[in-house]
Parts: structure tokens; sequence; C-alpha cells
């Protein structure tokens, strides 16, 4: 099976401060990939680098065998990428379905007629269906955002990023603030896109990721000091005793 993400020697600092260093890493193709470590371990700074809201020091991005290292976000969403954030970012003002189109319609490149009749509306009504069916939120199509819970939010950021045709879905902490009903639906829903997506998952939630993860990651100090099956990270006594608190 093809990687569809490629990192080589990646570097970035900030002033003094190292983020990221020399750092590898290759997905393949319909894997879900955990990365795990400590807080400041760079995490957030290498999915940023991943989607181009921030560019590395030195290294590539290779995205379908593509150097997309210097690719800024709106066009890295074009290509297939996307990405949820720690903080919800949806727009809460819209109905459900208006947050799809708006995916939509920034994929198409569309976003300024967002609300301007569409040749393709039977076309785009279906995707909106389709992606609030993935994630379970078809009951709340025409419900305002605001009206939702914490977790139905987490729900349709992911629902928008499939929305966008991403290929490669970059999600940071989905589990933050949820209770754990809000957890277990969660988890049930990356279940589902397993396989049908690729997945870059961040994640502090070590039985949400070892449920979930094909490979796992795990970056300290801006190094990826380790790479495995789940079996073998948990195994790993060092990675045990540090950042697993002895599961």
């Amino acid at each position: 099976m093809a990687n569809i993400l490629e990192i080589k020697n990646l570097n970035k600092k900030f002033g003094g401060v190292i983020a990221t260093k020399y750092l590898n890493l290759s997905i393949l193709v319909g894997e879900l990939h955990a990365i795990i470590g400590p807080n400041g371990a760079g995490k957030t700074t290498l999915i940023s680098q991943i989607f181009g809201q921030i560019f590395p020091d030195s290294g590539q991005i290779f995205f379908q065998g593509t150097n997309v290292t210097r690719v800024p976000e709106y066009k890295k969403s074009r290509l297939g990428i996307n990405r949820t954030f720690q903080i919800t970012s949806v727009m809460k003002s819209l109905t459900v379905s208006e947050n799809i189109q708006l995916a939509t319609d920034t994929a198409r490149e569309n976003s300024f007629n967002f609300f301007t009749a569409s040749n393709n509306q039977t076309t785009i009504l279906k995707k909106i269906d389709f992606c609030l069916r993935q994630v379970g939120l078809i009951k709340a199509i025409n419900q305002p955002v605001k009206s939702l819970s914490h977790g139905d939010c987490r729900k349709l950021e992911i629902a928008m990023a499939l929305a966008s045709d991403a290929q490669l879905l970059l999600l940071d902490e989905p589990m933050a603030g949820l209770g754990p009903t809000e957890t277990n639906e969660m988890i049930a829903l990356l279940k589902r896109l397993k396989g049908q997506q690729t997945i870059l998952l961040i994640e502090h939630d070590m039985d949400a990721v070892f449920a979930l993860a094909d490979q796992i990651s795990v970056l300290v100090s801006g190094e990826i000091i380790a790479t495995g099956k789940p079996d073998s990270i948990r195994r790993n006594p060092k990675i045990q005793s540090a950042y697993l608190g002895g599961i």
C-alpha cells in the first residue's frame, strides 16, 4: 500500500525553542496513525506544518508524492488535506447544513457564492446528507449550530472536513472536553471512518488511542522517539513509564 503522506527531516524553531527536530514520518493510505507525547512535545505544531498554517525552517512534506512543504492551508484543503482544532471552529451563527455547504463551497472555490443558487444543488444536498449521516447528525440538519452540544460540534467539524473531500484528516484532540458518553460516540465514529479516510490523530486519551490506532508515533521535544503498532508501543518500558501511566 502506498504512502499518502511522507515527512522528511522536518525542522522548526521558534526563537530558541525547537518545536520540530529532524522529524521523519510516513502514513499509509487508509491508516489511522496516532501521535502521542507530553504537553509541549510539538504535536500541534507538526499538524500546523502539514496543513500549511506555518512553514518549516527546513525539510520536506510530500502528499500523494507531491512536494507540498510550502503550500498554504487554503490550497492544502483543495488538494485533499483538512484538519480539526483543539477548540471547535464551526460557524455557530449558521445551521448545521449551512456549515456543511460552506465547507463544500470552500473546497470548490465558491465560498464567495455561498448562498447563491448552484447548478449542482442536488449534488450538494446529497453530500450534506451523506456527511451528516456519516457522523450521526442527520436529525440535526436544520438546527442552528449554537444549539448543539460540544460533542455534536466536534462531530460537525469532522463532517465539514469530509464535505471538503479531504483524503487526509488531521484531527487535533477530538476528544478534548468530551464526557464519557460523547467520548465513546467519537471513538465509534472514528472506527467507522477508519479505512474510508486516512487519519492523523493527536490525542491525550490513551484508551481512545489504543482502541483506534493502526500505528502510533511518540513525539518528545520535537522528535519521534518510537513508531510502531499499539501493542509494541504499549510494551515499550521506557514509553510506558514516561507517557502511558503504566498501562
